[in-house]
């Protein structure tokens, strides 16, 4: 009987499939590998992307905010002007309403009145003058209650005094401007509709 020893060939074998088993086994290393690249890769181009739009919206940002403070300081100097420019119209009202009430008082006052001193406060009025009878002061009081542009007046104090060995009637009067001399040569608002004029038949 012939006997054949198949121990090599079955050594030979196991051999085969593990050299075959660590090729198989290299190849996926190496492709995992590869893989791994790719993917790390295709993220870190994401990151850089992703980075330089970041910096590119900073800078934008950073342009904006520039733009931002300069309308701020245009705004800040335009309302400076805009004030400049109520408080110049509201001297220019006030100095033209002064005008026209000094006119005025020069119009009512008498002869025989001597005015020493004339204060305003808002739209109140004090006057301090001589006059040369209570009459006097009378007839003044009289002028001023019909006068367009004063109203109410008030004789606060009257007492005799000596000027220059005369005598007269010292008195303190008050009165108040009215609405039309507070009004007079402002200019009407903006969208304000033009006053209507009567016709005439």
């Amino acid at each position: 009987m012939i006997r054949i020893n198949l121990l090599p060939h079955r050594e030979e074998k196991r051999k085969a499939l593990r050299q075959q088993f660590y090729a198989l086994a290299g190849l996926v290393a190496v492709l995992a590998i590869a893989i791994i690249v790719m993917v790390h890769g295709v993220i870190a181009g994401y990151i850089g992307q992703q980075e330089s739009k970041n910096e590119f919206l900073k800078k934008e940002i950073a342009v904006l905010d520039k733009e931002i403070d300069e309308i701020k300081r245009l705004k800040e100097q335009i309302d400076a002007l805009v004030k400049r420019k109520d408080v110049i119209e509201s001297l220019q009202g006030s100095r033209t309403e002064a005008v026209q009430l000094f006119n005025e008082l020069a119009r009512q006052v008498p002869a025989g009145i001597y005015l020493k001193e004339i204060k305003q406060a808002g739209n109140k009025i004090m006057i301090l003058g001589l006059a040369q009878s209570n009459a006097r002061v009378s007839n003044l009081m009289r002028n001023l209650e019909a006068s367009p542009l004063i109203e109410r007046p008030d004789l606060e104090e009257i007492k005799a005094v000596t000027v220059a060995n005369r005598r007269y009637a010292e008195f303190k009067l008050n009165v108040a401007v009215t609405q039309a001399a507070s009004t007079t040569g402002k200019k009407p608002a903006p969208g304000t509709p033009p006053a209507k004029q009567d016709k005439k038949t």
